[in-house]
């Protein structure tokens, strides 16, 4: 046998390789419905707005139109988006963002978990980025935080979502530490925020009313001693704010 056919046989007995699966649609359906699920629970899709055309969605997230149907099926299913024949898909007027009553049980406490985990994080850099925004604010930060607790307390009294703005109050917290890597783990939890909007109202069964005038207390008193540069009231203040957040989603009990 010479050289060659040996160096042949040796490839040809070699590991198999490992077929190449493609990416299933279900996978890419999921990549549209969590934009635009973050979109509409952010305000950035405002309750009424026109979705794009499925042609446009399409394009925009460069999937099949397929794909883009699944997510508005999503969507509607869970009540965030609903459809008027002959006009389009559009934000439902009052998102109630409550999951399908077909979502099972094993799935609720996965998301559960994964929240949780998030609030646990939360906890280790939040109360920290508190105490440093008490000492390094500036006029600039302390008006941001002022914007995000008016329009937090405006659209509550509405009644229309307000996660952009309890989100902002609290990025506005991170930028006050002068720190941007504190700001990126502040924006990369901002997911995790929205999917507990869904989960806190689907499991509640109700607009969590009261529990909103709670966090909107919270932010008041936590400004006003970031506003005093006091580090560690700041810091404690924010503990307690997280600490209630993580109360507040596992004490779930429907109220009239």
């Amino acid at each position: 046998m010479s050289r060659h056919e040996a160096s042949d046989d040796a490839h040809a007995s070699g590991p198999a390789v490992a077929p190449v699966r493609p990416l299933r649609n279900e996978r890419f359906a999921e990549r549209v419905y969590d934009s635009l699920f973050h979109s509409i629970m952010t305000g950035q899709l405002a309750a009424g707005a026109r979705l794009p055309s499925e042609l446009a969605l399409a394009e925009t997230f460069q999937v099949s139109r397929p794909v883009v149907r699944q997510a508005l099926d999503r969507l509607r299913a869970e009540r965030l988006v609903q459809s008027v024949r002959g006009s389009g898909s559009y934000v439902a007027t009052q998102p109630a963002a409550a999951a399908s009553a077909s979502q099972s049980a094993r799935s609720t406490a996965a998301d559960l978990s994964h929240i949780l985990h998030g609030i646990e994080l939360r906890l280790m850099v939040e109360p920290e980025c508190a105490a440093l925004a008490a000492l390094r604010r500036q006029p600039p930060d302390l008006a941001r935080m002022r914007q995000m607790l008016d329009g937090f307390e405006q659209a509550h009294a509405r009644g229309d979502v307000a996660h952009h703005f309890d989100y902002g109050f609290h990025e506005a917290i991170a930028q006050a530490t002068a720190n941007p890597r504190l700001v990126g783990v502040l924006k990369m939890l901002e997911y995790d925020v929205s999917r507990a909007v869904n989960l806190w109202r689907h499991l509640a069964h109700m607009k969590p009313w009261r529990r909103t005038q709670e966090a909107l207390d919270e932010h008041r008193a936590l400004y006003a001693l970031i506003e005093a540069q006091d580090a560690e009231g700041a810091r404690r203040c924010m503990r307690a704010h997280v600490e209630n957040a993580r109360v507040r989603m596992l004490a779930l009990e429907p109220s009239i």
